[in-house]
């Protein structure tokens, strides 16, 4: 007994004097698919070749009073300036930041998720979530989509029962526990003044004045840097917004104008 399976066609058969014309657009295009012996390599190259540029310039660094954490706010794709006021610094809960560097999608959505998951372990165990544990969470999930195309570089920051901790958690997996870091296109450059002015013993006021210098200076110097420096202090009684200033304003507040004297003027001379 043979089925009749012409009612389940997904188009109904064509006829008349126009076929000929249309001969071979119903067929499937058919192309060579790539022959690759490392298919995982030729996926990542791939991804790589659709992959966008991108900058920022994110840094945290503990100190005696608790965690600095500062950010610019502009989003690039290449020369291509997408945002300026993009907020870096999420506020995972009202004890835990993270800073977001790489894809804003991916950084958003993947802070976003992490979030929720922390409430739901403070609400199952009566008590918050410490800062190594999140930083290990984000890192097991972000290392299970490892080679999917995911870019995100974060910084955990946060106060917990344990006192101030740091953590710098990428989408490969890898979590890096520290005392400073500057994560982004314009990292060098906040390196550079973090390392001259860092010191283990400053006030609040002091470390937010040298977060604020690091940004500044890495949003002078770096294309894809610049916006807004935002400041957060993470203490024992949680994260709290200390400035958010526009970079261009900053630049006069650190190199102020000042007139210059004129030696010599020249005047024009009248013929006689």
């Amino acid at each position: 007994m043979k089925l009749d399976t012409s009612g389940l066609q997904t188009t109904a058969p064509m006829f008349g004097p126009r076929m000929e014309a249309l001969e071979g657009f119903a067929a499937a295009p058919s192309f060579e698919i790539p022959n690759s012996s490392d298919f995982d390599g030729f996926q990542k190259d791939a991804i790589q070749m659709v992959k966008p540029a991108k900058g920022t310039t994110t840094l945290a660094f503990i100190f005696k009073e608790g965690v600095m954490v500062a950010a610019d706010s502009r989003a690039s794709m290449g020369g291509y300036i997408s945002s300026q006021s993009v907020k870096k610094i999420i506020e995972i809960n009202p004890y835990m930041l993270g800073t977001m560097a790489g894809g804003a999608a991916d950084c958003q959505f993947w802070h976003r998720n992490l979030g929720v998951k922390c409430r739901r372990h403070e609400l199952a165990n009566k008590r918050r979530i410490s800062v190594a544990g999140a930083s290990k969470l984000l890192a097991n999930i972000l290392y299970s989509y490892r080679g999917m195309g995911l870019s995100v570089g974060t910084m955990i920051a946060g106060w917990d029962e344990t006192g101030p901790g740091l953590y710098y958690v990428d989408s490969e997996g890898g979590r890096l526990k520290g005392t400073r870091f500057s994560v982004g296109s314009g990292s060098p450059y906040a390196y550079g003044v973090l390392d001259n002015g860092y010191r283990y013993d400053l006030s609040v006021e002091e470390a937010a004045e040298l977060a604020r210098r690091a940004i500044y200076h890495a949003t002078f110097r770096d294309g894809a840097s610049g916006g807004v420096a935002s400041v957060y202090y993470v203490g024992p009684n949680g994260w709290k917004k200390l400035s958010g200033d526009d970079v261009g304003e900053l630049h006069y507040n650190y190199y102020p104008v000042t007139p210059t004297t004129v030696d010599q003027e020249m005047t024009e001379v009248t013929a006689a």
